[in-house]
């Protein structure tokens, strides 16, 4: 908490990556917009990476393959908590699976601010 209202240090791409492995399968607590959407981008940055090295050899698409399943369990996880900081329940990730409008209503629901106090899933995030 920041009682004396100074000013926090905004999350670092760096940070967020780090504190999203170091939570690697960790469901509980909650996870806040920038540690969210900074390792989406990470995500993102390793698929296209290893999308386009695939095209070179197909080495690599075996290479991004494999860290494609090493990042789905991370990124369930904090898309769980995230959910979490909005006070909604981690099985609404499943909306997912309803063609376009679940993918929509969930990116929509992960760009919302976090609930400002503390909620059932734990204390609001640092960042």
């Amino acid at each position: 908490m920041n009682y004396n209202n100074a000013p926090v240090a905004p999350l670092t791409f760096q940070d967020a990556v780090k504190r999203v492995f170091n939570k690697y399968a960790e469901f509980n607590g909650r996870a806040s917009r920038a540690e969210f959407w900074w390792f989406i981008l990470f995500c993102f940055i390793v698929n296209a990476v290893f999308g386009v090295l695939g095209n070179v050899a197909s080495f690599f698409s075996w290479i991004g393959g494999l860290a494609g399943l090493a990042l789905l369990i991370p990124t369930l996880a904090v898309s769980w908590r995230r959910l979490h900081d909005m006070g909604k329940a981690g099985g609404w990730w499943f909306i997912n699976f309803i063609p376009l409008v679940g993918a929509v209503l969930f990116i929509i629901w992960c760009a919302q601010p976090s609930e400002p106090q503390a909620n059932r899933f734990g204390e609001v995030p640092a960042n």
